[in-house]
């Protein structure tokens, strides 16, 4: 492969990209890696989809088979801080030279099949930047990959690949505009990713999307695993662990420490263990200290995550839809017992009534914010719409994250931002980057 020069602005070039906006299909996914010369062939994946926990267990899973020995790669989106978070290779994100050559490999790639005439439009920021972890993947000689599905998964471009395992999260109302108004609309665009002779784990989800899933697994000859089905579970949640016991039918996990926090995130374990189990049926046999050591080792930041600040504490979280704000919600409500103050950022394509119905009973007040996105919700009309859904709730307008939270902080020593992980992204790399800021 040739590389390109340096004086092509890869950053640039993938913000051009972004004006494309979301578009399914598989056909510019397909006809890249076909030109590139099948990269995503060149190593086993696995294919984590579904609504909320696809990246949290996506990260699990990644960290037990690298504890296991084997070369690995993870590609999860979107990131918080620095694009190169979305791959990563042996448990590290790639460097930005690396990450520049496979970009720019792809773009390559691009330019031929548009001068070839074999591309309608030009590929989308995901599509590119898929591809871009596929050959990423193939140049370190990468033995197990997991992807996170980025959108739906039927026309996802992580579903160019022939996974040997799936997981399928919670799925939940989100991204209706794509997929649909309705769980079920929803829950068929998820099960897309299901492909024959695959191992694929359910995770905890209505009988609708059990029946579902069994369904689609059945037609395409694929192992079904219902997460739930013949385990026994003990969860205990304070503000500063949560500890797993966990019995299946292959083997008992007692007195897990995770690493990830709240009861959504025992759910998400379950699911990673069983998939990791699953995989027997494919040749791998994960060894049971590797899946225990990528719950308890696992980073995976922005979720539940309490960083302390000079002024005090703030509690991190990307939920950005009513199930998650539902799991944030959970949360509190079991290690507090007096009301939270909440930096809220939201983006205008998500369910922001929603969010608010659930965590506005929880606040004393929500000081509403926005971010430098054109997706974002202005910080006065997310406070007119805090007063619409809770008259009772005290909304203040601060249109700078960073002062929003400061303020918060002003009147409380813990709060709680959240709402966007755009937010959450850019929490990380101002106050979180400081050097009196620490994990708590």
């Amino acid at each position: 492969m040739v590389n390109l020069t340096p004086s092509e602005d890869v950053s640039s070039y993938l913000r051009d990209l972004e004006k494309f906006g979301i578009k399914l299909g598989l056909n510019n996914i397909k006809q890249l890696c076909e030109v590139l010369e099948h990269p995503e062939r060149t190593f086993k994946s696995l294919i984590i989809g579904g609504t909320n926990g696809k990246g949290s267990v996506a990260a699990m899973t990644e960290a037990a088979l690298r504890a296991d020995g084997y070369h690995t790669g993870r590609y999860t989106s979107p990131h918080l801080v620095r694009l190169e978070e979305r791959i990563s290779i042996a448990g590290n994100p790639i460097t930005t030279s690396e990450f520049e050559w496979a970009v720019k490999t792809v773009r390559r790639a691009v330019n031929r099949l548009l001068r070839e005439g074999r591309l309608e439009v030009s590929p989308t920021f995901f599509e590119v930047t898929t591809a871009a972890a596929f050959v990423a993947f193939r140049r370190a000689e990468v033995e197990l990959a997991v992807l996170e599905v980025g959108l739906g998964g039927r026309f996802d471009a992580t579903n160019v690949t022939q996974p040997i395992g799936v997981a399928i999260t919670t799925i939940a109302l989100d991204h209706e505009a794509q997929l649909g108004k309705s769980i079920s609309e929803i829950a068929y665009e998820k099960v897309g990713v299901i492909k024959p002779n695959t191992v694929v784990v359910l995770g905890q989800n209505a009988p609708e999307i059990h029946n579902l899933v069994a369904a689609t697994c059945r037609e395409h000859d694929a192992k079904f695993i219902d997460s739930r089905q013949g385990i026994s579970v003990s969860v205990h949640c304070t503000s500063d662990a949560t500890q797993l016991s966990l019995g299946t039918p292959v083997r008992h996990y007692n007195q897990v420490d995770l690493a990830l926090q709240g009861r959504h995130q025992a759910v998400n374990a379950i699911t990673t263990v069983r998939l990791l189990e699953g995989l027997t049926h494919q040749g791998i046999e994960v060894s049971e200290s590797a899946i225990i050591s990528g719950l308890t080792d696992v980073t995976w930041r922005g979720r539940l995550e309490w960083i302390k600040v000079p002024s005090g504490r703030v509690l991190l979280d990307a939920a950005h839809n009513p199930a998650a704000a539902k799991a944030l919600a959970e949360y509190l409500t079991e290690i507090r017992d007096a009301p939270m103050s909440f930096v809220l950022a939201v983006m205008r394509d998500k369910d922001i009534a929603g969010i608010i119905d659930v965590l506005a009973p929880l606040a004393n007040r929500i000081v509403c914010t926005t971010m430098s996105t054109d997706r974002a919700v202005s910080a006065s009309t997310l406070a007119a719409c805090v007063r619409d859904r809770s008259p009772k709730t005290n909304a203040i307008i601060e249109s700078d994250p960073q002062a929003a939270v400061a303020l918060a902080l002003s009147e409380a020593a813990d709060i709680c931002a959240t709402g966007s992980i755009f937010l959450v992204g850019h929490l990380l790399s101002t106050i979180g980057t400081d050097e009196n800021v620490r994990r708590s």
